[in-house]
């Protein structure tokens, strides 16, 4: 008799409380589909602290299907922490990340599945447009070309969050530092990804908590978590001050031995100065950046706190 598999799908949730009924209806037709393909669903909710009703909705979805997981934290600690949590309770052959808001269609699982059957360890669903504000797809565009000029240079240009992974990438992905970004640590795995290609929807319940401020962290883990171009960058732009500086202070000596005049430059020097004292600051901003990571990642203290688990 053959053996069934399992896909486990990790959801964070974070004021998702309008959204989590639509999933779970989605997630039943997928559930399904996999039923027909001998996949079994493990389904694993993730409680990221939220302050509306969405733990409510959760427990609504283990009642109606008991072999639902639902993880609790004790409060807000990101979405990324609260993927790694996930990942703690996932048993499948093969898993995945779902947003919760559904801007990224379950429907897609199934074909990410049959990529998966078929000998893929690696299926990433990459965005070829999106139905968000104009400011979020300018961040995104911006985000992605640094992403692919500074870390990882055949990052899909459009990114993505849903990715199917074999349970191979698993142990990596639980391992990680606290700091890194996980749809990028899963990329730089090296794994071949297959790419499904979709359009991410617009958001229908409640507002993003993606906000600027999560959205700036999220790019300063991404890049210094992964690449030292930052510090080679300030290196190079030092070299080059350097030189240039020693052909100014050259330029000076000549003037004054030659021309015999008095050597202009008050305002030169002031603004000299002020530029290097900004890249002096600059730089040690992301020499602060990196040593905080190390402390971070040394202090034993923990990425999520949990608070109750009902399996």
């Amino acid at each position: 008799m053959e053996t069934r598999k399992t896909l486990s799908i990790v959801v964070p949730v974070y004021f998702n409380e309008g959204s989590l009924p639509l999933l779970f209806e989605a997630l039943k037709a997928v559930e399904g589909q996999l039923d027909a393909r001998r996949v079994r669903l493990e389904l694993i909710l993730v409680d990221d602290g939220s302050g509306d009703g969405s733990f409510n909705e959760m427990m609504k979805i283990k009642a109606q299907r008991e072999a639902t997981k639902v993880i609790r934290l004790t409060r807000n600690f990101g979405s990324m922490r609260a993927l790694k949590v996930g990942c703690q309770f996932v048993t499948g052959e093969c898993f995945t990340f779902l947003s919760a808001d559904m801007q990224d269609p379950p429907a897609l699982i199934p074909r990410m599945v049959e990529r998966w059957l078929n000998g893929a360890k690696y299926v990433v669903c990459k965005r070829e447009g999106r139905d968000d504000p104009w400011s979020s797809r300018l961040f995104s565009y911006l985000y992605y070309r640094l992403i692919r000029l500074l870390v990882v240079k055949d990052y899909p240009p459009g990114g993505f969050d849903m990715a199917l992974m074999d349970s191979a990438m698993l142990r990596h992905i639980q391992k990680s530092s606290k700091n890194l970004f996980t749809p990028l640590l899963g990329f730089w795995l090296g794994y071949k990804p297959e790419f499904i290609s979709y359009h991410r929807q617009k958001r229908v319940h409640g507002k993003s908590r993606w906000t600027f401020f999560k959205k700036f962290n999220a790019f300063l883990d991404a890049i210094l978590g992964f690449s030292v171009t930052p510090l080679r960058f300030f290196s190079l732009v030092g070299v080059v001050v350097s030189l240039a500086s020693f052909s100014y202070a050259a330029w000076i000596v000549f003037y004054a031995l030659f021309v015999k005049k008095d050597v202009p430059g008050f305002a030169t020097l002031a603004v000299l100065i002020s530029f290097l004292l900004g890249l002096v600051i600059i730089l040690l901003s992301i020499i602060g950046e990196y040593l905080w990571r190390i402390y971070d990642e040394v202090n034993k203290r923990p990425e999520a706190v949990i608070d109750e688990v009902y399996e």
